[in-house]
């Protein structure tokens, strides 16, 4: 069974756009179709769109939620004179006839899911955070461009931590999460990848994994400085530079009026 997310102005959803929804054994939520309403919207396995009337506004909503992104199929309901209209810029993954049967609206929901499946798992992902990126196609991650020499155990480790920046894990929750249901050993396992992970992302950067005391770990996002306080490090940077270049001036001169002065003496006693 599946969660089906209607959105929709009619007055009897269930029965009056898709009749054959109601023969069907889905979870059917109704929303009004309008983006306003879609903000504290549930997620959903498949989107469904009440197009059989308004299609300008239909189209412009398809639009709005292509480019936001619901991460579902989006599936449009017209009726038999509304086929016409619609094109390819509209951002819809399939068309549903309203009188469409209930065999042939499960077969299309069934599909429509699996083609999102199939993309989603050939589109590894690569996580960026900072000067770290892992990419999950060639299990490798870099950091400042300098690829880590990482154990699949790390690599796991550190992408998992990665995926969820700022989140708080147990021990025992990346244990299950990264070694598996059926890995016996202890959470001290956890410990010791996690001081190795630090190794290697060496000392300006091992704070990327940071210590919840008494709870566990979390991958911790590095701030960003403001472009006022990057001004400021380079003045501060470029007072430092100069303040060391008049020291060595400084220096310099010493030694040289030094050396004067030594061979003025060493005149006056030959004399």
């Amino acid at each position: 069974m599946s969660s089906l997310l209607l959105l929709t102005n009619a007055l009897q959803p269930s029965t009056e756009v898709l009749p054959a929804l109601g023969l069907l054994l889905h979870n059917v939520r109704v929303a009004p179709a309008e983006g306003p309403a879609l903000v504290d919207t549930p997620g959903a396995d498949v989107i469904l769109i009440d197009g059989r009337r308004d299609l300008p506004q239909v189209r412009s909503l398809c639009q709005l939620l292509r480019s936001t992104g619901p991460g579902c199929p989006l599936v449009l309901v017209v009726t038999e004179g509304g086929l016409a209209a619609v094109t390819a810029d509209w951002g819809i993954d399939d068309v549903l006839l309203d009188t469409a049967g209930p065999a042939e609206v499960e077969a299309r929901l069934r599909l429509a899911m699996g083609r999102q499946q199939i993309v989603a798992d050939d589109s590894p992902m690569e996580i960026r955070n900072g000067d770290l990126s892992v990419d999950e196609a060639t299990y490798s991650a870099k950091l400042k461009g300098r690829v880590l020499d990482l154990t699949f155990k790390e690599f796991e480790l550190l992408k998992y931590l990665a995926q969820h920046p700022g989140r708080v894990f147990t021990r025992a929750q990346l244990l299950q999460e990264v070694w598996g249901y059926d890995y016996f050993g202890g959470t001290r396992t956890v410990d010791v990848h996690v001081r190795r992970l630090r190794a290697k992302l060496g000392p300006e950067h091992e704070s990327l994994i940071g210590t919840v005391r008494n709870v566990g770990y979390r991958f911790v996002t590095p701030e960003k400085p403001e472009k006022g306080e990057r001004v400021d490090k380079e003045k501060a940077v470029e007072k430092a530079a100069e303040k060391s270049d008049k020291a060595a001036s400084s220096a310099n001169q010493d030694e040289a009026d030094t050396a004067a002065a030594r061979r003025a003496e060493t005149v006056s006693a030959d004399s």
